[in-house]
């Protein structure tokens, strides 16, 4: 089985998992957050080489206030207790999307991670927190403006490498595949940029149950997909 080199991974379903089992939305997330230990391990023993999910978005901010405390307590937990998971692994931790708006334990904790994991290469791990791809992208621009502005770069030099070198992904290869559990079929926000060539896989699968069984599933699933070279098939061409 040729696994891909950069999967991508919406996960949904937590709250819905949880209250279809008489629980309250939090038990979701906690079971969610444990399943994705698990996850980055099968990732690492199929040889996958990158991963990429999106845990918490802009618009998470929506929620209610009792949801996101409890999804802060959660991120604390789960950023310590991944410094064990990155070394097991040998696995580099980032965090892409807009620190800044987190409490300062929880950026501090970031800096952490990151510097901890800096070095590691078996696995590359980007979890997405405070995360939109629109704003990600506004971000770059703003970025890109400046450098214009001070005469750093000229706009007729700006291309397509130079906008990817200004998003949270800069240096990681686009994904080869997305999978979004629990039956959405629609991006969310997510990698909007990075997604333009990727292959899509959705499931009614709730993301707790996402195991490595559903995970092989998936990408049997991508193996069966006609991905010519640089992974676009050309448009009006006949087979």
């Amino acid at each position: 089985m040729k696994v891909p080199n950069h999967v991508a991974i919406i996960l949904d379903g937590n709250g819905r998992w949880a209250k279809a089992k008489g629980m309250p939305r939090s038990y979701g997330h906690k079971k969610g957050c444990e399943n994705l230990e698990t996850i980055c391990d099968d990732m690492k023993e199929l040889g996958i080489k990158y991963l990429t999910v999106y845990a918490f978005s802009t618009e998470n901010w929506k929620r209610s206030k009792e949801e996101v405390g409890y999804l802060m307590t959660l991120f604390r937990g789960y950023l310590k207790k991944c410094i064990k998971i990155s070394e097991r692994n040998r696995m580099r931790v980032r965090i892409i999307g807009d620190k800044t708006g987190f409490d300062r334990d929880i950026q501090e904790s970031i800096q952490r991670l990151e510097e901890f994991s800096k070095d590691f290469d078996e696995l590359h791990f980007q979890i997405a927190l405070n995360y939109g791809s629109r704003d990600e992208i506004r971000r770059g621009v703003q970025k890109i403006a400046q450098k214009v502005q001070a005469g750093e770069l000229l706009p007729e030099d700006i291309s397509e490498s130079t906008i990817g070198d200004f998003l949270d992904t800069q240096g990681i290869p686009d994904p080869d595949f997305l999978i979004r559990t629990s039956g959405e079929q629609r991006l969310s926000n997510f990698l909007l940029w990075q997604l333009a060539y990727t292959e899509f896989y959705f499931t009614e699968v709730a993301w707790p149950d996402f195991h490595r069984k559903e995970l092989v599933k998936a990408i049997e699933k991508y193996n069966e997909r006609d991905r010519r070279y640089g992974g676009v098939k050309e448009e009006g061409a006949c087979s």
